[in-house]
């Protein structure tokens, strides 16, 4: 038994063609593995085929949080470009933490150009190589950043974003501008497949979070309890902690739309019920976790030795998780961002 605690142990070979680099034609065309981890079962599907997994009184609780056009380009006054990744705003709504790309080139404290309507003036290193830049902008910013921002799709993306981008990376149901990573797992619903659920008894409910930079971080450490977890906003309703509290009371079954609603409702549960409020979630789920809410999870594939493998392994156990990902390899599944997705049930 390999020692669950040792980022080694989350590890596997991923031929670099399974990466998916574009979204399928249509959401629901994605494949879709189905874990069963009473019977040890793994059966491949498709997503247009999830209402064959649900059944009525199902509760999906979704995160509505909207992928904004975070990355930048921009120039010093000597004309240099430098790319700006922003990541969450600090002390104003216009002061905002931010990645550099190449960090080298900014030396020192300085104004950087993006348009004609919008500058910054960025400063400030931390210990986690973020810094500050201060936005002045001539329009409101999020239509300034409409107009001249990228889509900050994720390294492994081996591309630069396309118009498509705009719509794909983003679920049909996104409304709370702030993330700047998409809660991929939602990518596979379209609006008809939602209304169809709907009619067949299906329950939804959607909470936010604001997916940060360290969804795409690796782990470093060789032992995981020593990582240290990125912070990310979140805000339940008092009406959705309600609903999943009535489901659970009741014996319906919750199901948890992605890493990001199952970090969140994972936060909230306290004293045995669900909590609301907004906060900041650090929360690492690992092997060993005994999770309180979902009883069934949609999720994408993810990275080799991330902590969004741990947690999958934490749900499914690890011996499972590791069988169903090289079965995925074995038969060409399409990984990660718009990849392909798995439905984990208890």
């Amino acid at each position: 038994m390999p020692d669950l605690h040792l980022r080694e142990s989350y590890y596997y070979e991923l031929p670099r063609e399974l990466i998916a680099q574009y979204p399928a034609q249509k959401r629901d065309e994605s494949r879709l593995m189905h874990l069963n981890c009473k019977s040890q079962e793994i059966v491949h599907r498709h997503f247009r085929d999830l209402s064959t997994l649900l059944k009525p009184g199902d509760l999906l609780v979704l995160n509505n949080s909207r992928v904004f056009p975070a990355r930048l380009f921009g120039y010093k006054d000597n004309g240099v470009k430098v790319e700006v990744l922003l990541l969450h705003p600090t002390k104003t709504p216009d002061t905002w933490q931010c990645l550099v790309h190449p960090g080298k080139r900014l030396k020192q404290d300085q104004w950087l150009t993006f348009s004609d309507s919008l500058k910054g003036y960025i400063c400030k290193v931390d210990d986690s190589g973020t810094r500050e830049i201060h936005l002045e902008h001539k329009d409101e910013l999020f239509r300034e950043l409409d107009q001249v921002g990228h889509m900050p799709l994720p390294p492994y993306i081996a591309r630069e974003d396309i118009s498509s981008d705009r719509d794909r990376y983003q679920t049909v149901y996104a409304r709370e501008l702030g993330s700047v990573a998409a809660p991929t797992a939602g990518l596979h619903f379209t609006t008809q497949l939602i209304s169809e659920l709907k009619e067949q008894g299906i329950h939804f409910t959607e909470l936010t979070l604001h997916v940060g930079v360290g969804t795409f971080r690796p782990v470093k450490v060789d032992n995981i309890l020593e990582h240290n977890m990125h912070s990310e906003c979140a805000e339940v309703s008092e009406e959705t902690a309600a609903l999943i509290n009535q489901a659970k009371s009741e014996g319906r079954r919750v199901i948890t739309v992605g890493s990001t609603s199952t970090r969140t409702v994972e936060s909230f549960f306290e004293n045995g019920s669900m909590t609301f409020g907004n906060r900041w979630t650090e929360i690492f789920i690992y092997p060993g976790y005994q999770f309180q809410v979902p009883d069934a999870m949609i999720t994408n594939f993810h990275l080799p030795e991330s902590t969004l493998l741990m947690m999958i392994s934490a749900f499914a156990g690890f011996d499972f998780i590791k069988k169903a990902y090289a079965e995925a390899v074995a038969e060409h599944y399409r990984f990660f961002s718009y990849g392909d997705a798995m439905f984990i049930e208890l």
